[in-house]
């Protein structure tokens, strides 16, 4: 419990700094939200009460204040441009945006993990040469370019899946995942070919050490060695990664929206930016770093289920 506080108190400055950060930056974009709702012909009497309406004529302090202080009562503000509520509008989309990031994530996991073990296995061999061959080439394409050549080859030559939409998962689970499929795969990609190296590199350090030694040296067959006793140690590197990988993940996921029309987080946010909508884009950066950290946190946390010479560790400290 004493770690857990103190990781808690380490989420406050880190968010006020985000959220100030945030705030600051987003109102000297640029443009006006005022004329981006009205339009550029509105008189200046329109312009003027509207601004007033949203408190624009306000200095940034003391609107960052006042938005702070609706945060503390779970209030987000209203959209510019529609009135949604802002946590509203969060609550509608963030089920797409998790499912993407959830199914990018068991796709990677699922291909890298097998794919790690089998190249440390046998370094050097063929199956290690061609996965880090298409490791490295997995790494140098954008996932806008991938998105690109997989809408090709399945939804317009192959017909087989998708290329835009969304069908939510209580409606029809089967055609749910037909719509996510491709932007699952799209989003994995690169997570692929960094895990399935990193797995790689720790289990061929691992393989090396003395108590796999004197495992081979009882007889134990190759599989039990694999699986039992090199790689629980050798995931302590890959937890981390998945964690620190989130921001990434997250970024991935706002450009792999757009591209397939999602109806998620990032496709709410790059409307937001571009109708100046402020109010939406620092509550989506609210919940994104809110995520961020609560993830990093709950990786740190599973150390100790990694290994318990961790928690007896702390538990002295």
């Amino acid at each position: 419990m004493r770690f857990v506080r103190r990781q808690l108190l380490h989420l406050v400055p880190v968010l006020f700094v985000v959220t100030f950060l945030s705030f600051l930056l987003i109102n000297l974009l640029p443009g006006d939200p005022v004329i981006t709702i009205l339009g550029p012909g509105a008189t200046q009497e329109h312009v003027t009460a509207l601004r007033k309406e949203l408190a624009l004529d306000e200095p940034i302090p003391v609107r960052y204040v006042h938005w702070l202080k609706r945060i503390a009562t779970g209030h987000l503000g209203q959209s510019y441009v529609n009135r949604q509520p802002v946590l509203e509008a969060i609550r509608q989309r963030l089920p797409t945006t998790l499912e993407l990031m959830i199914l990018a994530e068991a796709f990677a996991l699922a291909l890298a993990i097998p794919m790690g073990i089998l190249a440390a296995r046998r370094p050097n061999g063929i199956f290690d040469r061609v996965t880090t061959t298409t490791a490295f080439g997995l790494l140098a394409v954008p996932n806008f370019m991938l998105a690109v050549v997989l809408v090709y080859v399945f939804a317009l030559h192959w017909h087989l899946l998708p290329a835009e939409g969304y069908t939510a998962l209580t409606q029809n689970p089967f055609e749910n995942l037909r719509h996510l499929v491709l932007p699952a795969v799209t989003l994995a990609a690169a997570d692929v070919a960094v895990y399935v190296r990193l797995l790689r590199s720790e289990m061929v350090t691992t393989l090396q050490q003395d108590f796999i030694t004197l495992a081979r040296a009882k007889g134990l067959p190759d599989r039990r060695i694999l699986l039992r006793h090199a790689f629980r140690p050798s995931t302590f590197s890959l937890v981390t990664v998945i964690g620190l990988n989130l921001g990434r993940l997250i970024g991935g996921a706002f450009i792999v929206e757009y591209i397939f029309a999602l109806p998620g987080i990032g496709t709410l946010t790059v409307s937001s930016i571009f109708n100046r909508d402020y109010l939406v884009v620092q509550g989506t950066v609210v919940l994104i770093a809110v995520g961020y950290v609560l993830a990093n946190f709950l990786v740190d946390v599973s150390y100790s289920f990694l290994d318990p010479r961790i928690k007896d560790v702390r538990a002295l400290t």
